[in-house]
């Protein structure tokens, strides 16, 4: 035997309404509950190199979403395979940085030690940021990439930048 529940509306022990149903089958949800508005997308699939110890960009490794609403947040989510060279007796850092705009969300950076010849090194950059921009202005993400050595050469595989606007 089965049984059917109707009901227009759910509410919390404070009689604020969490989920509304207008009877044709669309939900909505209260206030406090989060959920994804939009999202959009940016990689390159194939590989970019570096041998600049000042950022420079990430070739197609950008994003652009307008908010819906100044109070929402953007959840920005960025992977790269990392691929770079050491110098015989030199350490060598290969960083990555997220910027909105010209603003700089976040860096992540791999180190590797002197070595005695030269050899290469392979690591996972990746980032989560939960972004509170204040605007709904169309803003732009992009990702940046250096060595801390200009003698060797950091390579950007497979790298991708995923934006989500998330409801306050």
């Amino acid at each position: 035997m089965s049984s059917i529940l109707k009901v227009d509306q759910l509410q919390d022990s404070g009689g604020n309404a969490i989920i509304t149903s207008d009877g044709s089958g669309n939900i909505t949800t209260g206030t406090g509950m989060g959920k994804v508005l939009q999202v959009v997308q940016g990689s390159n699939d194939g590989s970019v190199s570096t041998t600049s110890t000042s950022f420079v960009d990430i070739t197609s490794v950008t994003a652009s979403i307008t908010p819906i609403s100044s109070s929402n947040k953007i959840m920005v989510i960025y992977s790269s395979d990392a691929l770079y060279s050491l110098v015989s007796g030199v350490n060598v850092t290969y960083k990555h940085e997220v910027l909105r705009d010209s603003t700089s969300l976040g860096q992540r950076g791999l180190t590797s030690a002197s070595s005695a010849g030269g050899l290469q090194a392979r690591g996972a950059m990746s980032f989560t940021i939960l972004d509170s921009p204040s605007s709904t202005a169309t803003l732009v993400y992009k990702a940046q990439h250096r060595v801390s050595n200009g003698s060797s050469t950091g390579q950007a595989l497979d790298t991708s930048i995923v934006l989500m606007e998330v409801s306050a």
